[in-house]
């Protein structure tokens, strides 16, 4: 349980930091660098004082329930793998919490940029620490999403809005195309536990379904990874602040697709579809990576286009099918890691100093600026591979493993060249970067005069400097422990022998390495003063720029392909929309009918009542009425429609259901109410004079009355069907045997809607929120029809009164001729309080509950601003209902919560005996508290809806410019 501990912390942790940065005020820069780096450090010591559970194989493992029948269960995972990674994530994030604090300036946001900062870590934490395949989806989408608030954070410039925008649409549908896979997984073997996966590799490659898991699988990977033909974003992304680049390319966003397909080698490698498609995308994003890093002129821009390669070389090495390979290709993820996010953080400071990144701008840094210049060019030469650095071992691995035989396909034979090629090209970039910032000719003035900066802004780039060197000179002793572990983790008994040990010999991927440095080399100076004056970007493809391209994709799609598509069967309209639903799901069921069951011999007859069926026939005059009048009287339409209501309500009695009928004579009278409320600011329909119009509208109303009598009559036929059969298995039975036992109540619907199918009312309270938000939100933007703005001299004959806090206001219905009855209203206040506070504490044992009080309390809300009219409620009452919405979803989820504590799914409900003082023994559940939070969330929503159509009332005395009670500057509503 310590364990599990830990790892939830982990999680938890960087989001409720993030939540508490955010509400930090905006100049508390300091602040929001302590908070973060406090909690960063907690992390990072976290995970280190976990390494013994997870060395040499060591799994750490924690489950809390969720769904356990649909294998949905929250698993957090941590072995040596995703322990190096999240050593990665924790160590660097740390490093760049330290840098942003020098980066930033006073007058950004700052701990906005750290919160957006500490959720992507999380986010990211989460991705490594998933045990479950989907949940790993979602928080793989969570940092697509918090990726684009950290790209887009300067947001007034365009540069940083469109770069977010990319990296969201990219990442985000890789993230579908992979949630797609992960559910196909899941299907093959029965369980998205990812031990299970892990262990059923030769079932997936064996399945039918293999090659759509694989194709859907690699889309989610590739577009996070930037891999060929989806790298575009990522040099686009550059408009971030450098902060976010160094920790993106560095250990997190880029390296999430590395990561799972290395996570997943087990699984889905050893096909001649792995080879061909991974090997194919990491070879030319290595390859082109590296031709367009030489050509950049902007600094992170070379960085950016470098990152592709890199990344283009891990993905070829995993594509490689060889457990060598894929040690190489881990070991390469770590190294790439510390020499990358120090070169970002250097090309930040070089920025933060000289005020351009513009390399044809930029020289003879280094007399300004030796220490930094020193450890950029260190990085830099770890980059190109030179020995004695930590990215010549892993590059020597990469040859190592590129001269070897895989498979017999032109990918295999080309794989030396190319590999050769592109570390040519990435010694070439290397020295560019070191010769064009740090050396050459400096220009004749600085828009800034450099100079070093402050000791702890260049601290974190001196550390990650100082791992480069230590792991190149004695790899063996400072990462070898925690490589081995990480290899373990992923390839268990395949794990293969292997040396990280410097020297090897005279041997081929040594000269390998020798004719890149001097390929590489040879083509700077051949390059070089084409390089100073050339423009942005390669040639011969200077007009395949990424962002060009991706615009275009998207006018088409958004604009030609969407347009049409809406043009087709798009409309404004609501009717028209309904129109199709309906008539779609008619065929639904038509085709249910004729397929299902319901053709089996009635086993149960239901007789007839005259005095139900002619209740029935009432209801139904009403439903007709309703839809006959609505049209052009929605008055009388309304009220037909609260008697089609009245009769459900009457056939519940009926049947012997008082909490159904209870429930429903509420909710029709609130939403009656409502609707009237709304009714009144709707503009009048007149009948068209047009005789051709009118034949048309005609015609609609006809096909919408066919259309509403063939959905009718097929929900009559199903509900016949249903109620005069005996199915084999009655879930009623099971509900009553067990509501009180296992719940706790005698009133078996409320136990159901609370315990039972609490998590259904947990999605149905969250949906009714946010409809509410919905609806306010479309009412604040809503206007009068003109027709509805009443005279200025009916105003002032409403508005008029000596008293002018007395003055009920336009809307309420509090004038001198109702004053008795608007007296009444306010006094039933407190009465109707003490009547939805006693349906709730009955309701889990007689008719009741959070629902119906809910909808009572909001009653009592309603009468108020009826009453008094909008302006005298708010002066007099804190109506908060956004609040009460949240407080509900709040204790609704901690209630769900609380049995993880003891080791129960979401949401199990535990029920037993009180003894309270003088009154003795009392049943209680914990699911009075889950219906404390509907009740919180329905009265909150309620009420919401009512506030958006009273203030209609405030913004019709405006429209008719007439003096009104005083409405104060923020309507206490929130």
């Amino acid at each position: 349980m310590q364990g599990g501990a830990s790892l939830v912390l982990l999680i938890v942790l960087p989001f409720i930091a993030s939540l508490a940065a955010i509400s930090l005020r905006a100049k508390a820069r300091d602040a929001g660098a302590w908070l973060s780096g406090l909690t960063t450090f907690g992390l990072l010591a976290l995970i280190i004082a976990s390494y013994p559970a997870v060395d040499n194989g060591g799994v750490l493992r924690y489950v809390i329930p969720w769904v356990p029948e649909l294998g949905l269960d929250i698993i957090l995972r941590l072995d040596g793998y995703a322990w190096m990674f999240a050593v990665l994530i924790t160590g660097i994030g740390l490093l760049v919490v330290l840098y942003t604090r020098y980066y930033m300036s006073p007058d950004d946001p700052v701990p906005r940029f750290y919160a957006f900062f500490l959720a992507f870590m999380g986010s990211m934490l989460g991705v490594v620490l998933s045990g479950n395949i989907i949940q790993l989806v979602v928080f793989w989408e969570l940092t697509s999403l918090f990726s684009f608030l950290l790209i887009g954070y300067w947001s007034s410039n365009a540069g940083a809005r469109d770069g977010a925008r990319m990296a969201l649409t990219v990442t985000g549908a890789g993230g579908l195309a992979l949630l797609a896979s992960m559910l196909l997984i899941g299907h093959v073997i029965g369980s998205y536990d990812l031990d299970t996966v892990l262990a059923s590799g030769n079932v997936i490659r064996d399945s039918s379904l293999y090659l759509p898991i694989l194709l859907l699988f690699l889309l989610g990977t590739f577009t996070k990874s930037a891999q060929f033909p989806f790298h575009f974003w990522l040099p686009n992304a550059m408009a971030a602040p450098t902060p976010v680049s160094s920790f993106l390319h560095s250990a997190t966003m880029v390296k999430a697709g590395v990561f799972l397909m290395a996570r997943m080698w087990p699984v889905l490698a050893d096909t001649y579809e792995w080879f061909a498609i991974v090997g194919f995308a990491g070879m030319a994003t290595l390859l082109l990576g590296a031709y367009f890093a030489i050509f950049q002129q902007d600094i992170k821009g070379l960085l950016a286009y470098s990152t592709i390669s890199h990344l283009g070389l891990i993905t070829l090495l995993i594509s490689l099918g060889s457990p060598l390979a894929l040690v190489a290709a881990i070991f390469h993820m770590m190294n790439h890691a510390t020499f990358k996010a120090s070169l970002f953080m250097a090309a930040g400071i070089i920025d933060h100093e000289v005020g351009t990144r513009d390399m044809r701008r930029i020289g003879g840094l280094f007399r300004f600026m030796p220490i930094t210049a020193t450890l950029a060019m260190v990085a830099s030469a770890s980059m190109a591979g030179v020995p004695l650095l930590n990215g010549f071992l892993s590059k020597e691995m990469f040859f190592a493993e590129a001269i070897e035989t895989h498979a017999d396909s032109v990918f295999d034979t080309a794989a030396p060249y190319v590999a050769v090629l592109a570390s040519a090209f990435a010694v070439t970039y290397s020295i560019r970067f070191i010769h064009g910032v740090f050396f050459g000719k400096p220009p004749e003035a600085f828009e800034h005069t450099p100079h070093e900066p402050p000791f702890f802004m260049r601290l974190p780039v001196l550390l990650l400097v100082l791992i480069c060197l230590i792991v190149g000179i004695v790899p063996g002793r400072t990462v070898g422990p925690y490589l081995h572990s990480a290899v373990v983790s992923v390839l268990g008994a395949e794990t293969p022998a292997y040396s990280l040990a410097v020297w090897h010999g005279f041997n081929l991927p040594l000269v390998m390495s020798l004719v890149a440095l001097v390929a590489g080399t040879l083509l700077f100076f051949a390059l070089r003063r084409y390089l100073a004056t050339s423009e942005e970007g390669p040639p011969y493809f200077r007009l395949l720029k990424g962002q060009r391209i991706f615009e275009r994709v998207m006018v088409l799609v958004s604009w030609r392909w969407a347009r049409l598509a809406e043009s087709r069967l798009g409309t404004r309209r609501l009717q028209p929309q309904l129109r199709l639903l309906a008539g779609f799901a008619f065929i639904l069921a038509l085709m249910a009918l004729f397929t299902g069951p319901f053709g089996a011999e009635v086993t149960v007859s239901a007789g007839s009542d005259p005095v139900f069926t002619g209740l029935w026939a009432i209801g139904a005059l009403c439903a007709v009425g309703a839809a006959y009048q609505a049209k052009f009287h929605r008055l009388v339409a309304l009220i037909l429609m609260s008697g089609a209501g009245l009769v459900t309500c009457i056939t519940f009695v009926w049947l012997s259901a008082p909490d159904l009928a209870l429930t429903q004579l509420v909710v029709e009278i609130v939403t009656t109410v409502l609707i009237l409320l709304g009714l009144r600011w709707l503009p009048k329909r007149l009948e068209d004079v047009d005789p051709v119009r009118e034949f048309s509208a005609k015609v609609r109303r006809f096909r919408d009355l066919a259309l509403a009598a063939a959905c009718g009559a097929g929900v009559t036929a199903i509900a016949y069907a249903v109620m005069t059969r005996q199915p084999p298995q009655s879930i009623g039975d099971y509900f009553l045997e067990n509501a009180y036992s296992q719940g706790g109540g005698r009133n078996v619907v409320n136990v159901i809607l609370v315990d039972f199918r609490g998590f259904d009312t947990f999605g149905e309270i969250t949906v009714l929120g946010i409809v509410a938000l919905t609806v306010f939100a479309l009412l604040r933007r809503f206007r009068p029809a003109p027709d509805n703005v009443a005279s200025p001299d009916q105003q002032l004959h409403q508005a008029a009164s000596d008293d002018p806090q007395a003055r009920p206001e336009a809307g309420s219905i509090a004038s001198d001729y109702l004053l008795v009855p608007g007296v009444i209203m306010k006094w039933l206040f407190p009465v109707i309080i003490v009547l939805a506070a006693y349906l709730f504490i009955r309701g889990h044992d007689v008719p009741g509950g959070g629902f119906i009080a809910g909808i009572a309390m909001a009653a009592a809300f309603i009468l108020q601003y009826m009453a008094a009219g909008t302006t005298w409620v708010e002066e007099r009452l804190r109506v908060l209902p956004v609040r009460w919405m949240g407080f509900g979803l709040l204790i609704a989820a901690a209630t769900g919560m609380g049995s993880w504590l003891f080791g129960y799914p979401f949401l199990t409900s535990h029920a037993q005996y009180v003894a309270l003082p003088l009154i003795g023994k009392v049943p209680a559940a914990t699911a009075m508290a889950f219906d404390l939070g509907v009740f919180s969330l329905v009265m909150g929503a309620t009420v919401l809806m009512l506030i958006a159509l009273a203030h209609q009332s405030i913004r019709k005395l405006r429209a008719a410019k007439l003096p009104a009670a005083p409405e104060t500057e923020t309507p206490r509503w929130n």
